[in-house]
């Protein structure tokens, strides 16, 4: 739909962004406990907090296929439509582009006119994908200023390379994949870009092969999984620089840059090190023409009663952090990390992104702690810290509590529950949680991904400072 004037949920800026009103709904992803035993669900949660179904369920739409494990999903537009050389920047931040991981399968949701009662109305099916770029397991959705861009972990057969495919804002076809030359790329995961500097930044998990029945302890021992950054001329879709973390950092997942267009940084996010078990985080940045990434955060392993442990951490005697997203606030103040097996949420101060400042501390879930939601004290929790997002303005931290089905499992076998909550950041950075706000869903599901409405801190690029 092309508007008159630009969507009023678009900003030129950062600033701008901030000043935005408050959130009055989250879309949130349900995916199936069972992987076959239900379709999936995109659901809506009040976020007003002076309404009377706050933090509950008061809409969705469930998915008319079984198996699609819904995983990061974005919009069809956002404030990247500003940018100085987009061609139509008169789109319309209206429809939710939703990836199922496992199935392959893509669903376009339209939020309106009713934004409480979205509805499907196109689906793009894996073989369609398959032959117009030779992707599957479609994993991340950015809208930049020409297209929407998608990332995907592998080939037809589930093998690499994986890398991101374009489709149209406006028809939701699939244009074609994005990368003109590869050049040592093979493993892929997430995506993110310095759209003013004419650079993409890509980041590196597993093949569908290596993921899909869970971590495999062999390729992890063996520093087989993801452990590059790499940066892209994004205007000739041209590999530039790999950057290697070392083999023994593993699983170099979520990518936050910067929210800033005049800055060269951002934040990659390490899994887990097979050093200590430890998590890091590294500032990726521009020194004498040419990319580098320094370890800035390091968050250490806890020791354990292996009796208390999984069969797969049993011999450490020690809950890896397990650093599964991690998210920049618009400001670029603040960093939060997801420690989905100590069950900790971390607040950074980053205002110096080169000396970050570990400023805040929640805990909730975890492998062995299983720490309470303050709104029921007595009852303790499975799961962790997971999907993050924060609002606009920085002043509400939203996180899920599922990672990935086969991978919920092997860590929390005792089930992984279902929960979303909220954290309030007051004034003065102070993050507490949210007692009104503790989310729990029908059982036959497990909790992802959450979208703002209106946008949110991981979801825009911006072309003004």
């Amino acid at each position: 739909m092309q508007l008159l004037k630009p969507d009023p949920t678009f900003y030129a800026s950062p600033r701008d962004a901030i000043k935005a009103p408050p959130e009055t709904l989250a879309y949130v992803a349900l995916l199936s406990a069972r992987g076959n035993g239900a379709p999936d669900r995109l659901t809506v949660v009040d976020t007003d907090s002076t309404s009377h179904r706050y933090g509950r369920e008061i809409g969705g739409v469930a998915l008319p296929n079984t198996g699609d494990e819904l995983h990061h999903f974005g919009w069809n537009a956002c404030s990247a439509a500003l940018c100085p050389f987009a061609p139509h920047p008169h789109v319309e931040r209206r429809y939710l582009i939703v990836p199922g991981l496992r199935s392959s399968r893509i669903h376009v949701i339209d939020t309106k006119p009713d934004p409480a009662r979205p509805r499907i109305v196109r689906v793009i099916e894996p073989e369609e994908i398959i032959k117009r770029t030779g992707y599957s397991r479609p994993h991340t959705v950015h809208c930049g200023p020409d297209a929407i861009y998608v990332s995907a972990l592998g080939n037809a057969a589930g093998d690499g390379p994986g890398g991101i495919f374009m489709l149209d804002c406006d028809t939701f076809d699939i244009i074609g994949p994005w990368e003109k030359e590869r050049g040592p790329q093979f493993l892929a995961y997430d995506f993110w870009w310095h759209l003013t500097h004419d650079v993409m930044v890509t980041s590196e998990w597993g093949t569908p092969k290596m993921i899909e029945s869970g971590l495999d302890p062999e390729l992890l021992l063996a520093g087989k999984y993801g452990h590059h950054l790499h940066f892209w001329d994004l205007k000739n879709r041209r590999h530039a620089q790999s950057v290697d973390l070392g083999a023994e950092q593993q699983m170099v997942l979520e990518l936050r840059p910067s929210h800033d267009p005049h800055n060269e940084w951002g934040f990659a996010g390490v899994v887990v090190s097979l050093k200590d078990l430890s998590s890091s985080i590294w500032l990726w940045h521009r020194q004498n023409a040419q990319w580098t990434a320094t370890k800035v955060i390091e968050i250490p392993a806890e020791p354990a009663d292996p009796q208390q442990l999984p069969d797969l951490l049993k011999g450490f005697a020690a809950v890896p952090p397990l650093l599964s997203d991690i998210d920049l606030s618009v400001d670029d103040r603040y960093l939060y990390a997801s420690c989905w097996g100590t069950g900790e949420m971390r607040q950074y101060d980053v205002s110096d992104p080169f000396n970050p400042k570990h400023v805040g501390s929640v805990r909730i879930g975890g492998i062995v702690r299983r720490t309470p939601h303050p709104a029921d004290p007595d009852r303790p929790l499975a799961g962790g810290p997971q999907m993050v997002e924060i609002s606009r303005d920085g002043r509400r931290v939203y996180f899920t509590n599922s990672l990935y089905r086969a991978w919920d499992d092997q860590f929390y076998p005792d089930g992984v529950g279902n929960w979303l909550v909220k954290l309030n950041v007051a004034r003065d950075g102070t993050i507490s949680f949210d007692e009104k706000f503790f989310a729990e869903f029908d059982p036959a599901y497990r909790v992802h991904q959450v979208r703002l409405q209106g946008g949110d801190a991981s979801s825009d690029s911006y072309c003004f400072s």
